[in-house]
Protein backbone atom coordinates (compact mmCIF):
# COMPACT_ATOMS: atom_id res chain seq x y z
CA UNK A 1 0.00 0.00 0.00
CA UNK A 2 1.35 3.64 -0.50
CA UNK A 3 0.00 6.13 1.51
CA UNK A 4 0.05 10.07 0.81
CA UNK A 5 -0.85 12.46 3.36
CA UNK A 6 -1.28 15.82 2.11
CA UNK A 7 0.71 17.96 5.16
CA UNK A 8 -0.08 21.51 3.28
CA UNK A 9 -2.65 22.09 0.51
CA UNK A 10 -2.05 26.17 0.78
CA UNK A 11 -0.30 28.33 -1.50
CA UNK A 12 2.50 31.17 -1.39
CA UNK A 13 -0.16 33.64 0.85
CA UNK A 14 -1.32 30.57 3.44
CA UNK A 15 -5.04 31.23 1.94
CA UNK A 16 -7.72 29.91 4.32
CA UNK A 17 -5.19 28.98 7.22
CA UNK A 18 -3.63 26.44 4.78
CA UNK A 19 -0.13 25.67 5.21
CA UNK A 20 2.35 25.51 2.57
CA UNK A 21 2.98 22.88 -0.33
CA UNK A 22 4.37 19.50 1.09
CA UNK A 23 2.95 15.87 0.98
CA UNK A 24 4.63 12.85 2.41
CA UNK A 25 4.36 10.07 0.65
CA UNK A 26 5.05 6.52 2.51
CA UNK A 27 5.35 3.15 0.54
CA UNK A 28 6.64 -0.12 1.60
CA UNK A 29 10.83 0.41 1.90
CA UNK A 30 11.30 4.03 1.41
CA UNK A 31 8.91 7.39 2.63
CA UNK A 32 10.00 11.01 1.09
CA UNK A 33 8.77 14.41 1.32
CA UNK A 34 7.37 15.60 -2.34
CA UNK A 35 7.64 19.49 -1.93
CA UNK A 36 8.96 20.81 1.37
CA UNK A 37 7.24 24.52 2.30
CA UNK A 38 8.40 26.41 5.24
CA UNK A 39 5.32 25.46 7.45
CA UNK A 40 6.57 21.38 6.71
CA UNK A 41 7.97 20.60 10.01
CA UNK A 42 4.54 21.94 12.01
CA UNK A 43 2.53 19.62 8.89
CA UNK A 44 4.74 16.59 9.96
CA UNK A 45 3.93 16.64 13.27
CA UNK A 46 0.43 17.76 13.16
CA UNK A 47 0.22 14.31 11.36
CA UNK A 48 2.31 12.71 14.46
CA UNK A 49 5.36 11.47 12.16
CA UNK A 50 8.77 10.89 13.00
CA UNK A 51 10.42 13.07 10.43
CA UNK A 52 13.53 11.00 10.70
CA UNK A 53 11.48 8.38 8.43
CA UNK A 54 12.51 10.92 5.52
CA UNK A 55 14.72 8.83 3.54
CA UNK A 56 14.58 11.58 0.85
CA UNK A 57 12.58 15.21 -0.74
CA UNK A 58 11.83 16.14 -3.97
CA UNK A 59 11.36 19.19 -4.94
CA UNK A 60 9.32 20.70 -7.52
CA UNK A 61 10.95 23.93 -8.53
CA UNK A 62 12.76 26.89 -6.10
CA UNK A 63 10.50 28.99 -4.85
CA UNK A 64 10.33 29.79 -1.26
CA UNK A 65 6.87 28.07 -0.45
CA UNK A 66 7.80 25.08 -2.07
CA UNK A 67 11.66 25.01 -0.85
CA UNK A 68 11.73 27.02 2.26
CA UNK A 69 11.14 24.41 4.68
CA UNK A 70 14.73 22.99 3.92
CA UNK A 71 16.43 24.50 6.67
CA UNK A 72 14.39 23.93 9.23
CA UNK A 73 14.29 20.37 8.27
CA UNK A 74 18.34 20.35 8.77
CA UNK A 75 17.71 22.22 11.71
CA UNK A 76 15.40 19.66 13.59
CA UNK A 77 18.17 16.81 12.10
CA UNK A 78 20.56 18.68 14.03
CA UNK A 79 18.86 19.32 17.47
CA UNK A 80 15.30 18.02 18.20
CA UNK A 81 15.85 14.83 16.47
CA UNK A 82 19.51 13.93 15.50
CA UNK A 83 19.47 12.11 12.39
CA UNK A 84 23.31 10.20 11.59
CA UNK A 85 21.54 8.44 7.77
CA UNK A 86 21.81 10.39 5.15
CA UNK A 87 19.10 12.90 3.93
CA UNK A 88 18.98 13.58 -0.26
CA UNK A 89 17.55 16.27 -1.77
CA UNK A 90 16.49 16.52 -5.10
CA UNK A 91 15.54 18.91 -7.32
CA UNK A 92 15.76 20.67 -10.31
CA UNK A 93 19.56 22.94 -11.26
CA UNK A 94 20.58 24.74 -8.82
CA UNK A 95 18.64 22.91 -5.82
CA UNK A 96 22.38 22.12 -4.08
CA UNK A 97 22.95 26.31 -4.31
CA UNK A 98 19.66 27.71 -3.78
CA UNK A 99 19.20 25.28 -0.61
CA UNK A 100 22.71 26.36 0.86
CA UNK A 101 22.14 29.75 0.25
CA UNK A 102 19.13 29.91 1.85
CA UNK A 103 20.39 27.80 5.21
CA UNK A 104 23.27 30.54 5.30
CA UNK A 105 20.88 33.48 4.88
CA UNK A 106 18.62 31.96 8.00
CA UNK A 107 21.35 29.98 10.78
CA UNK A 108 24.24 31.23 8.96
CA UNK A 109 26.56 29.59 12.00
CA UNK A 110 25.43 26.10 11.77
CA UNK A 111 25.07 26.18 8.01
CA UNK A 112 28.83 26.41 8.26
CA UNK A 113 29.20 23.61 10.29
CA UNK A 114 29.65 20.32 9.34
CA UNK A 115 26.31 18.47 9.97
CA UNK A 116 25.85 15.01 11.72
CA UNK A 117 24.60 13.61 9.00
CA UNK A 118 25.23 13.42 4.56
CA UNK A 119 23.53 15.79 2.91
CA UNK A 120 23.48 14.90 -0.75
CA UNK A 121 21.77 16.66 -3.37
CA UNK A 122 21.48 16.10 -6.74
CA UNK A 123 19.96 18.00 -9.67
CA UNK A 124 17.82 16.21 -12.20
CA UNK A 125 17.60 16.78 -15.86
CA UNK A 126 14.55 17.50 -17.54
CA UNK A 127 12.79 13.88 -19.20
CA UNK A 128 15.20 11.64 -17.86
CA UNK A 129 13.95 9.50 -15.42
CA UNK A 130 15.95 8.37 -11.97
CA UNK A 131 15.70 5.52 -9.31
CA UNK A 132 15.96 6.78 -5.85
CA UNK A 133 14.74 3.73 -3.13
CA UNK A 134 12.95 2.31 -5.40
CA UNK A 135 11.21 4.93 -6.20
CA UNK A 136 10.96 6.25 -10.25
CA UNK A 137 10.88 9.54 -10.68
CA UNK A 138 10.17 10.95 -13.91
CA UNK A 139 10.70 14.91 -14.42
CA UNK A 140 9.45 17.00 -16.72
CA UNK A 141 9.39 20.89 -17.40
CA UNK A 142 6.03 22.81 -16.74
CA UNK A 143 5.63 26.33 -18.12
CA UNK A 144 5.74 28.71 -14.60
CA UNK A 145 8.33 30.95 -14.07
CA UNK A 146 10.80 32.27 -16.76
CA UNK A 147 13.73 32.19 -14.62
CA UNK A 148 13.61 29.23 -13.18
CA UNK A 149 13.26 25.20 -14.03
CA UNK A 150 10.41 24.08 -12.85
CA UNK A 151 9.19 20.46 -13.13
CA UNK A 152 6.42 18.14 -12.88
CA UNK A 153 6.83 14.73 -11.72
CA UNK A 154 5.51 11.39 -12.63
CA UNK A 155 6.31 9.05 -10.11
CA UNK A 156 6.50 5.00 -9.90
CA UNK A 157 6.26 4.06 -6.04
CA UNK A 158 5.31 0.46 -4.20
CA UNK A 159 3.58 -0.53 -7.62
CA UNK A 160 1.22 2.75 -7.74
CA UNK A 161 2.02 6.06 -9.61
CA UNK A 162 1.81 9.17 -8.66
CA UNK A 163 1.56 12.92 -11.35
CA UNK A 164 2.64 16.06 -9.92
CA UNK A 165 1.86 19.00 -11.80
CA UNK A 166 4.05 21.10 -9.64
CA UNK A 167 3.02 24.91 -9.56
CA UNK A 168 2.14 25.13 -13.97
CA UNK A 169 0.02 27.61 -16.25
CA UNK A 170 -1.91 24.88 -18.32
CA UNK A 171 0.18 22.90 -20.98
CA UNK A 172 -0.80 19.57 -22.74
CA UNK A 173 1.65 17.68 -21.72
CA UNK A 174 -0.31 17.06 -18.54
CA UNK A 175 -2.95 15.47 -20.41
CA UNK A 176 -0.87 12.28 -21.65
CA UNK A 177 1.05 12.53 -18.22
CA UNK A 178 -1.73 11.64 -16.57
CA UNK A 179 -3.09 8.43 -18.48
CA UNK A 180 -3.18 5.15 -16.57
CA UNK A 181 -1.63 7.51 -12.82
CA UNK A 182 -3.32 6.26 -9.37
CA UNK A 183 -3.45 9.94 -8.24
CA UNK A 184 -2.70 13.18 -9.80
CA UNK A 185 -2.02 16.47 -7.92
CA UNK A 186 -2.92 19.34 -9.63
CA UNK A 187 -2.18 22.87 -8.59
CA UNK A 188 -5.35 25.19 -8.99
CA UNK A 189 -4.36 28.76 -7.60
CA UNK A 190 -7.16 30.83 -8.87
CA UNK A 191 -10.55 30.92 -10.04
CA UNK A 192 -11.29 34.63 -11.75
CA UNK A 193 -8.50 35.61 -11.81
CA UNK A 194 -6.07 34.05 -15.28
CA UNK A 195 -2.59 33.98 -14.87
CA UNK A 196 0.30 32.78 -17.22
CA UNK A 197 2.16 30.76 -14.09
CA UNK A 198 -0.83 29.30 -12.76
CA UNK A 199 -4.05 27.22 -13.16
CA UNK A 200 -7.55 28.74 -12.66
CA UNK A 201 -10.06 26.02 -11.44
CA UNK A 202 -12.37 27.12 -15.08
CA UNK A 203 -9.67 26.26 -17.18
CA UNK A 204 -9.08 22.42 -15.20
CA UNK A 205 -12.69 22.13 -15.27
CA UNK A 206 -13.38 22.47 -19.40
CA UNK A 207 -10.01 19.88 -19.44
CA UNK A 208 -10.87 17.37 -16.78
CA UNK A 209 -12.45 15.29 -18.88
CA UNK A 210 -8.91 14.43 -20.95
CA UNK A 211 -7.49 13.24 -17.95
CA UNK A 212 -6.69 9.50 -17.50
CA UNK A 213 -6.40 9.54 -13.98
CA UNK A 214 -8.08 7.51 -11.34
CA UNK A 215 -8.10 10.06 -8.77
CA UNK A 216 -7.74 13.69 -9.40
CA UNK A 217 -6.99 16.26 -6.89
CA UNK A 218 -6.81 19.85 -6.41
CA UNK A 219 -4.29 21.78 -4.53
CA UNK A 220 -1.98 24.48 -4.03
CA UNK A 221 -5.68 26.33 -3.44
CA UNK A 222 -5.49 30.08 -3.79
CA UNK A 223 -8.39 32.51 -2.27
CA UNK A 224 -10.44 32.26 -5.50
CA UNK A 225 -11.12 28.41 -5.38
CA UNK A 226 -11.57 28.58 -1.80
CA UNK A 227 -14.27 31.07 -2.28
CA UNK A 228 -16.16 29.42 -4.73
CA UNK A 229 -15.50 25.99 -2.84
CA UNK A 230 -19.14 25.34 -2.43
CA UNK A 231 -19.24 25.62 -6.35
CA UNK A 232 -16.60 23.28 -7.09
CA UNK A 233 -17.43 19.45 -8.40
CA UNK A 234 -13.51 18.78 -8.66
CA UNK A 235 -11.66 16.99 -5.23
CA UNK A 236 -9.86 19.51 -3.47
CA UNK A 237 -7.35 18.69 -0.88
CA UNK A 238 -6.92 19.12 2.55
CA UNK A 239 -4.14 19.86 5.22
CA UNK A 240 -4.15 16.40 6.96
CA UNK A 241 -5.79 14.55 4.32
CA UNK A 242 -4.85 10.89 3.97
CA UNK A 243 -5.15 9.28 0.91
CA UNK A 244 -4.39 5.13 0.09
CA UNK A 245 -3.39 4.15 -3.28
Amino acid sequence: MVRVTVLGSGDAFGSGGRLHSAYLVEAPGCTFLLECGPSVLQGLKRADVDTERVDFVLLSHLHGDHFGGIPFLLLEYRYENPRTRPIEILGPPQTEHRCSKLYDALYERIAHETPPHPIRYRELTPSVPVTVHGVTIAPFVVPHAAELTCFGYRIGVGGRTILFSGDTAWTEELVPASQGVDLFLLECTTYETQLDLHLSYPEIARRVGDFGCRRLLLTHLGSEPLAHAGELTIECARDGQVIEL
